[in-house]
């Protein structure tokens, strides 16, 4: 290997950023480091070599610092600022671009807060639904422009990484246990012999492509207030050309992992929405399972090479998220909720609340009218669509989205939650037919406020996607909307009293306090 030490001496002092004065930080991982002076981040590849990764010599640094620097720029332009070669000066030191040898390479970045990154926002209690529809959104945009890399991925992809898991997992056994590696990988390949033509089929339909590859909170930031990714993989084709939906997989197995549930099916829905690849549900649980196992082995790792003082704190998240990813391959019966009403009487915050509740993990597929009407629009779930978009037809179109998108969920072994006004009785009988084709229980629930609650509401909306007003509302109760035979729900309380009702209602736990 090369030997590295003089340079991260240069890159440890101040005077060699023309700031004599300055400290500099240091972050160490087991591939880079990464040196923070005044407002730059200073990247150096280690040389380092493993299964999966080769930095060992200049020549490898080199391609793979440009790598990373084109690839996180789909991202993060605005943090990934260029090149720096660290040369060597006639008299025998170091500098930055100078016109001696090339001793080695480093990217230099801008430099941002340590607290703006997602995982220490979530610590922090500083994420928010906003951020996470934001970043779902930032998500989707990036992979529908990423490269198709079809001669990846599918059934042997996910296959050698069930393999590799299993094999690295052992070796951190004990502490883990052997049985629950052993079973892990019997459930994760039953799972994939049931899901193997889908993601053959995917991989076909150029649904593996060039994605970030390490998709997690850490490697997410608050920059320039929007939610950025950066520090994709650069290093290994197969980590980094995956299905869109297993690149995901890491976000949303890392937000469940952290408590935040909730969060992750909102970004799992909101994904869904702009994305349309509600097709390729059936492989999310082995998705997730499979990237909770990464996450374990990881932590395995450093129980047999880490510090002795830190080996029992990782041992015992290894063990957790070995749990994690065995739970998330458990199927549990689908159901489908429909949830009627009248615009205002909270339809879309009760379902999204109860979407997030209903088991396994992430919780179930939100199917909102006034959101598939904007995707069948071509427009973003906020905008808004002109009078003459609410037409008789355009309600048939927008109502059979809405079946076709819980119909998938529930082939997929996906609860889901269906949200509409539901004001004609061929609507409720048609959404009730869907659960019974499915062979899945089927709920129907009506909301119901005064029209001045109603009314109030709709008047202080913001940045949602129905279009709903005081005249829409006056259109909708003259409607007669024939006998209603779900279940009535009071929904003139706050939002907290009818989402606690509608649990109940549904038989579903609340969410715990934590």
């Amino acid at each position: 290997m090369d030997d590295q030490r003089e340079v991260i001496a240069f890159l440890s002092a101040g005077a060699s950023y023309g700031l004599p004065a300055a400290s500099v930080e240091q972050i160490v991982t087991h591939c880079s480091m990464v040196f923070l002076v005044g407002e730059r981040a200073y990247k150096l590849k280690r040389a380092v070599r493993f299964s999966y990764l080769d930095y060992s010599t200049l020549t490898l640094r080199e391609r793979f610092c440009r790598a990373e620097l084109a690839l996180n720029r789909r991202t993060a332009p605005e943090i990934y600022l260029g090149l720096r070669t660290i040369t060597r000066k006639a008299g025998g030191g170091l500098a930055f671009d100078g016109a001696g040898e090339v001793v080695d390479w480093v990217l230099e970045m801008r430099r941002f807060r340590e607290a703006d990154l997602f995982d220490r926002m979530a610590e922090a209690r500083r994420l928010t639904p906003a951020l996470m529809r934001s970043l779902a959104d930032i998500i989707a945009a990036f992979h529908a422009g990423a490269e198709r890399t079809p001669e990846r991925g599918g059934r042997a992809g996910l296959a050698a990484t069930i393999a590799s898991n299993h094999d690295n997992l052992c070796l951190a056994s004990p502490p883990l246990e052997r049985a629950e590696i052993d079973r892990l990988r019997a459930a994760s390949i039953e799972h994939l012999a049931a899901t193997g033509d889908l993601l053959e089929a995917r991989r076909g339909a150029g649904k593996v492509r060039r994605c970030h590859g390490d998709l997690h909170l850490r490697n997410i930031c608050l920059f320039e207030h929007k939610p950025t990714l950066f520090d994709c993989v650069e290093f290994n084709d197969d980590f980094a050309c995956i299905d869109v939906l297993y690149d995901l997989a890491f976000l949303l197995m890392d937000l469940i992992a952290r408590g935040l549930a909730d969060y992750a099916n909102l970004v799992l829905n909101r994904y869904l929405d702009r994305s349309g690849e509600s097709g390729g549900l059936a492989a999310l649980p082995l998705f997730l399972s499979t990237r909770a196992a990464v996450r374990a082995l990881v932590l395995g790792v450093l129980v047999r090479t880490g510090k002795p003082e830190t080996a029992a704190e990782a041992a015992r998240s290894a063990a957790s998220y070995l749990a994690l990813s065995l739970s998330l391959l458990q199927r549990q019966p689908p159901r489908l909720i429909a949830i009627g009403g009248l615009s205002g009487t909270g339809k879309s915050t009760v379902a999204q609340a109860l979407a997030a509740q209903l088991p396994p993990a992430p919780g179930a597929r939100l199917a909102r009218s006034d959101v598939l009407r904007k995707r069948l629009a071509d427009v973003a779930p906020e905008a808004r669509l002109p009078r003459a978009s609410y037409t008789a037809a355009a309600a048939r179109r927008v109502y059979a989205a809405l079946y076709e998108e819980a119909a998938a969920a529930l082939a997929a072994g996906m609860s889901a939650v269906v949200d509409a006004t539901f004001l004609r009785p061929d609507e409720r009988e048609a959404v009730a037919a869907l659960a019974q084709r499915a062979g899945v229980a089927f709920t129907g629930l009506w909301l119901e406020a005064p029209p001045e609650t109603l009314a109030a509401r709709l008047a202080g909306r913001r940045d949602d996607a129905s279009d709903a007003d005081r005249a829409v509302l006056d259109w909708q109760l003259g409607i007669d909307a024939g006998a209603i035979t779900w279940r009535r729900i009071d929904a003139a309380r706050g939002p907290a009293e009818t989402i606690a009702l509608v649990l109940n209602a549904t038989g579903t736990p609340e969410p715990s306090s934590s």
